[in-house]
């Protein structure tokens, strides 16, 4: 009988966290980063995982860090001979790692080696891969380099941003630990090692990373506008106004205009050259406002986007 301690924090491990409760896994704690202040006026904000943790009256670790000794024998008091891992956020030192018989796994929303770490979700989908997925990894002390226990493909559709990729990774995930639990119970899994000429990292986000820059292609472009869809938004100054980029398409180049400059602006849209190809772009959003198609932005901002003019 599996013990399980639970350690998640975002939206994408509550799915799995849901999934062991509803097939009647016995989870006897959940560890999750602490709560944070969030919004403009500051007020504390608790997780999706503590939520449902609250509800169900499982036992709940919100530690600052691992390392200590007293944080490790707190963890250990639990009795637990498995802990499952997704997207917690802080990194397991080896000595709880060692700790349940059963081991650590992870469930990583990539095709390790591929995409190691933080965003592999953003990068898969900045980098243009046409497929990714899932893995389940026993974990080790490296960085998501663990032996793989279960893997499953999941192909990248053209319109996929981050919000509808990892919601898709998140139903094979739910899927894919399960049957990793129930060979584990078996004793029936075959683990095999990570091809290390593979590897690729997956670093996070930072929020500069999200302006556009019309010196990149206007492919790469639409691709980040998607990556960083709903997090932090793709966006550019115009009359020192910050507007974000939800939604845009690629149009072939055409000679004679600079990157940056405004090609045309009406209702498909406000073009833009980039080094290679044309930006469409069709859904804005100025800082503060909803988000609205280009046609209602020219409406009360015409002047921002003069043909000819240029975005810097």
């Amino acid at each position: 009988m599996l013990r399980i301690m639970f350690a998640g924090t975002p939206d994408f491990a509550v799915r799995h966290l849901s999934a062991l409760l509803s097939s009647g896994k016995e989870i006897v704690c959940v560890l999750t980063k602490p709560d944070k202040a969030s919004g403009r006026g500051k007020k504390m904000t608790i997780n999706s995982v503590k939520q449902l943790a609250e509800k169900n009256k499982i036992p709940i670790l919100q530690l600052e860090s691992l390392n200590s000794p007293e944080a490790q024998e707190l963890i250990s008091s639990f009795n637990f001979n498995i802990m499952i891992v997704v997207a917690y956020g802080l990194i397991l030192p080896k000595s709880i790692l060692e700790v349940p018989s059963f081991g650590c796994i992870n469930v990583h929303a990539s095709l390790l080696p591929s995409w190691r770490g933080a965003a592999p979700i953003q990068r898969s989908l900045c980098f243009g891969d046409r497929e990714t997925g899932v893995t389940i990894i026993r974990m080790n002390d490296k960085l998501d380099a663990g032996d793989i226990l279960y893997q499953q493909v999941c192909p990248i559709e053209s319109c996929d941003t981050t919000a509808t990729l990892a919601n898709k990774l998140a139903n094979l995930g739910v899927t894919s630990l399960l049957k990793t639990l129930d060979m584990l119970e078996r004793k029936t899994d075959r683990a095999w090692k990570q091809d290390e000429t593979r590897v690729s990292y997956a670093s996070k986000i930072r929020v500069e990373e999200a302006r556009l820059n019309w010196s990149e292609s206007a492919t790469k472009l639409e691709r980040c506008i998607r990556a960083f869809n709903p997090w932090p938004g793709s966006y550019f100054l115009v009359n020192n106004t910050l507007i974000k980029v939800w939604r845009a398409s690629v149009f072939p180049s055409v000679s004679g205009y600079l990157t940056g400059q405004i090609i045309r602006a009406d209702k498909n849209g406000i073009q833009v050259m980039s080094s290679d190809g044309i930006l469409n772009l069709e859904e804005l959003q100025i800082s503060g406002k909803k988000i609205i198609q280009a046609q209602d932005l020219l409406n009360s901002r015409y002047k921002f986007f003069i043909p000819g003019s240029v975005i810097i």
